[in-house]
């Protein structure tokens, strides 16, 4: 996929890059496929924020992707790779030999007419699903599950992929995206090959109302705020923040504190992502 640059006819064109989407081949989803999304904009249950700066956005329509790849031994053929609102990867249709429909996450190379399957003794070949124990140590892959069954919550990003680096008793060592080298249960399945839509990360949004259709809100800096709000504010003019390192809303450190408290999975960490000690 190639990046699109637009000609600077107006000041927001000027430094917006854009997609080719060379390698959709459908327009509209899938209907059967397809539910509402409500946009909640930041808000938990009883309707405080609990993430700033989300609301509004263009209206989606939210694909059902199938991340846990469940059809076993049964080969489905590529009917349409797809763009989706939701996600920075683009989708494949899949029609399987009974009649069902589903969409996967589109790894690169993965093309209309393909055939892919998901099973134990399926072939190491882009696109198939198999449990970590069938894979050979070496080889990319992608959509990783961490508990048998729950389907793929690891490296489902544009472009990503990670590594099967070794296989010891029940698990396996995966070296992920971020560096991180991870312990997850051979019996997770995997799906082989890298993501693809390469260039996500070289698209320039080019103007603030085009972080606006992704649902963004603006963020106002600290400083600009009184002391009540941030502890960066007031002062007569443009001040310095006055304190070791700047500081979140509710005066936690914001850079380089660390937030981690899930301490049960710890054990499984081989190596932290950017680690200088190899821990």
């Amino acid at each position: 996929m190639a990046v699109k640059i637009y000609k600077p006819i107006t000041p927001g064109l000027r430094g917006m890059t854009g997609y080719t989407f060379e390698e959709i081949t459908k327009d509209k989803p899938e209907r059967s496929l397809v539910v509402f999304r409500k946009n909640y904009a930041g808000r938990n249950a009883t309707g405080r924020i609990t993430v700033r700066h989300r609301g509004g956005g263009h209206r989606r329509l939210i694909r059902i992707i199938d991340l846990k790849r469940n059809k076993l031994n049964i080969p489905a053929k590529v009917n349409a790779i797809e763009y989706d609102p939701n996600r920075s990867a683009r989708i494949a249709l899949l029609f399987y030999a009974d009649g069902d429909k589903r969409y996967i996450l589109a790894p690169i190379g993965l093309k209309v007419g393909d055939t892919v399957v998901s099973g134990a003794n399926a072939e190491i070949r882009t696109g198939n699903a198999l449990p970590i124990s069938s894979i050979p140590v070496g080889t990319t892959i992608h959509n990783i599950e961490m508990r048998p069954g729950k389907g793929g919550q690891l490296v489902r990003a544009a472009g990503t992929s990670a590594q099967l680096l070794a296989k010891e008793g029940d698990y396996a060592q995966i070296r992920l995206p971020s560096g991180e080298v991870r312990m997850i249960l051979q019996t997770c399945f995997a799906t082989i090959g890298q993501l693809g839509n390469l260039d996500h990360s070289n698209i320039k949004l080019g103007k603030a109302g085009r972080k606006r259709y992704l649902g963004f809100r603006p963020a106002v800096r600290g400083s600009a705020m009184s002391p009540r709000d941030h502890p960066h504010g007031g002062g007569e003019g443009r001040q310095p923040i006055g304190m070791p390192g700047p500081k979140t809303p509710w005066g936690k450190p914001a850079l380089g504190y660390k937030t981690r408290r899930n301490k049960k999975s710890d054990k499984f960490i081989v190596r932290r992502r950017n680690s200088k000690s190899g821990r």
